[in-house]
């Protein structure tokens, strides 16, 4: 499989939307509690709203993909963001504002689980492993780009032209999907779609033990990073005193590396299996997770050994993720847009238990992160040690 087929490249884009929409507006966040004479508690919400939706979001589009095929359901979720984008322009107040977010998540997490699911579609467990690392290449680059975008419109147009772009991306996602978008699933003799069926098949998925297995090892690894972003900013620039022009550069490096690490994994994947990866890349989030919540507990954590162990944390991620969400998968083929959506629901759900943990645990030092860090990275490991261990390239 090449690097970059084209039907991979409209497969990353749909999946940037989420985290476009996160990133893209935090800038503005500032400019939205002015404008609409909100607190800044309630401006975070926006995002808590948004992380709500992905969650809620993804569960519901599985099934549906699984029943009507890929291509329905990210027309429909597709123009519930552009719809819900545009309410966002003309809001009022912030009540409007979060539950527009809201559908917007509820819309834009489509292309999430439809990219994974066509992913399983079309792949092996290896060229999985290789296309969700290009994928990761994709949506890295959000977290890098999508800051510096949002600055310079919050600064040029005001905060409501934000969400115009984001409602001409997910159009252009529109008209490329029907075009372009070919269909990967045959609906012919997929059941019908009843509640309890559905149920039925997301218990089955609970009880599969290598699906979970899986599933939380790269849900623990979301929620530490998604702690990251919530948690990041206040350490580095209030305890340490870093500009917060500088703390973007920092934010960057970190996406920088779980980039260069997704195609390295591209890379190793060609002599070694997905899960000789996955288990000695879980060394990496363990090791600077516990090393970094030490440091703090004995007074020893120093500013250049807090960037080195976030750096490595994010990092692993780019070998962590895709391996995580190819050996979920490789097993549903024939539920694949449900065990997507499960997949889904369970790292998001993670990570907003993660981000409502540092705004609830704050003691104006950095020891809830690096606790959270610890907790996820040591846990992560342990769970995928409860599982065999194929070496052996698959």
């Amino acid at each position: 499989m090449r690097y970059f087929p084209p039907w991979l490249l409209l497969l990353g884009a749909l999946t940037a939307l989420g985290p476009l929409s996160i990133d893209m507006y935090l800038p503005s966040f500032p400019a939205i509690s002015h404008s609409l004479g909100a607190t800044p508690g309630s401006v975070q919400l926006t995002l808590a709203s948004f992380f709500i939706g992905l969650a809620i979001g993804q569960a519901i589009y599985g099934p549906f993909s699984d029943r009507f095929g890929r291509k329905p359901p990210l027309y429909f979720g597709l123009v519930i963001y552009i719809l819900a984008s545009i309410g966002c322009v003309f809001v009022t107040d912030i009540n409007q504002l979060i539950a527009l977010r809201f559908l917007q998540a509820l819309g834009g997490c489509a292309g999430m689980v439809i990219s994974r699911a066509v992913v399983r579609d079309r792949c092996n467990v290896q060229e999985m492993a290789k296309a969700f690392s290009t994928l990761m290449l994709i949506m890295g680059l959000a977290p890098i780009l999508a800051p510096i975008v949002g600055g310079w419109v919050v600064t040029t147009l005001g905060w409501r032209a934000i969400f115009a772009f984001q409602m001409l991306f997910a159009l252009v996602c529109f008209i490329n999907v029907h075009f372009f978008f070919k269909e990967t699933h045959n609906t012919q003799h997929s059941p019908a779609l009843e509640l309890g069926k559905v149920l039925t098949g997301y218990a089955a998925l609970i009880r599969d033990k290598a699906f979970m297995r899986h599933t939380l090892t790269g849900s623990l690894i979301m929620g530490g990073f998604f702690g990251y972003i919530a948690g990041s900013p206040y350490i580095i620039i209030e305890l340490f005193g870093v500009p917060a022009e500088h703390f973007g550069w920092i934010f960057g490096s970190n996406a920088a590396g779980f980039i260069i690490s997704s195609q390295f994994n591209v890379r190793a994947l060609k002599n070694h299996s997905s899960a000789n990866l996955l288990r000695r890349a879980l060394y990496l989030p363990a090791i600077s997770g516990l090393s970094l919540f030490l440091l703090q507990i004995f007074g020893l954590l120093n500013f250049p050994l807090l960037l080195l162990g976030l750096f490595v944390f994010i990092t692993s991620m780019g070998f962590i993720t895709p391996n995580t969400s190819a050996m979920a998968l490789q097993n549903q083929s024939k539920q694949a847009g449900l065990a997507s959506a499960l997949l889904g629901t369970l790292q998001f759900g993670c990570a907003t238990l993660a981000g409502l943990l540092m705004g609830l645990w704050h003691d104006n030092s950095a020891l809830p992160l690096l606790t959270l860090l610890a907790a996820c990275g040591t846990g992560a490991w342990l769970l995928n040690r409860t599982g065999p261990a194929t070496i052996a390239k698959a």
